[in-house]
C-alpha cells in the first residue's frame, strides 16, 4: 500500500469530517440554511414526508442524474452518505447558537469557508465525489463550464425551487449559494492529487 494511496485515503476522510461538521457550524450560526436544506424542507412540506427521508430521496434524484453525465460513485460516494451525517452531529453536539449576530456571521462564515476546504479535499482525492458534488463535477466534465458557474448555477436553482415549495430562506442561504461556487473553484485545484501520483 503506498504512501500516495494512504494520503488519498486520509484526504477523503479529513474531508468528509469537515464536510458535515461545517454544515453544523452553519445550522449553529442560525442565520438560514443551505439551498439543498431549503430544498428538502419545501418538499417536506408540501408532500408531508419526513425531512430526513426527503434528503435521501434527493439524492437518489441526484445519482440518476449522474446517468446521462457518465459519472461512476466511488467509494468516497458511499462514505459521503455514511460519514457527513455523523460529522453534522459532532458540530452540534460541542457548539452552541452564538449570543448575538456579529459571532453569527463569524460561525457561518468559518462554516462556508471549512465547507468549501472540505470539498476540495474530498473531491481532490479522486474516490468518488458526493452526490451533489458529483452532479457538479459532471457537468463540469461534460460541458466545460467554469466549476463556479455550475455550482452557483445548482445552488441558485435549488434554492429557487425550495423557497417556492416554501423551505425557510436566510441571509445565510443567500450568502451559500453566491459564494460557494467560487470558493470551490479555487479549493477543487489546490487540493486535487494528481492521477499519476496516484498508487
Amino acid at each position: 500500500m503506498s504512501v500516495n494511496f494512504l494520503r488519498r485515503v486520509a484526504q477523503l476522510l479529513a474531508g468528509l469530517f469537515f464536510y458535515g461538521f461545517s454544515i453544523g457550524m452553519m445550522i449553529r450560526a442560525g442565520l438560514g440554511v443551505s439551498p439543498w436544506d431549503v430544498l428538502g424542507q419545501g418538499t417536506s412540506l408540501q408532500t408531508g414526508i419526513p425531512f430526513g427521508f426527503v434528503t435521501n430521496l434527493i439524492g437518489l434524484v441526484v445519482l440518476l442524474l449522474w446517468i446521462p453525465l457518465r459519472q461512476k460513485p466511488g467509494p468516497g460516494t458511499v462514505l459521503n452518505v455514511l460519514l457527513v451525517g455523523p460529522s453534522a452531529e459532532v458540530a452540534l453536539a460541542v457548539l452552541a447558537t452564538p449570543g448575538n449576530v456579529v459571532d453569527q456571521i463569524v460561525l457561518f462564515a468559518a462554516g462556508l469557508v471549512l465547507l468549501a476546504v472540505a470539498t476540495g479535499l474530498y473531491i481532490g482525492a479522486r474516490m468518488g465525489p458526493g452526490p451533489r458534488d458529483g452532479l457538479m463535477t459532471g457537468l463540469h466534465a461534460r460541458f466545460g463550464w467554469p466549476i463556479w458557474a455550475v455550482r452557483t448555477g445548482i445552488e441558485v436553482s435549488v434554492l429557487a425551487v425550495g423557497w417556492a415549495l416554501g423551505g425557510a430562506v436566510g441571509l445565510g442561504t443567500v450568502a451559500f449559494a453566491l459564494l460557494i461556487g467560487p470558493m470551490v473553484n479555487r479549493t477543487v485545484p489546490f487540493f486535487h492529487i494528481p492521477a499519476r501520483a496516484a498508487a
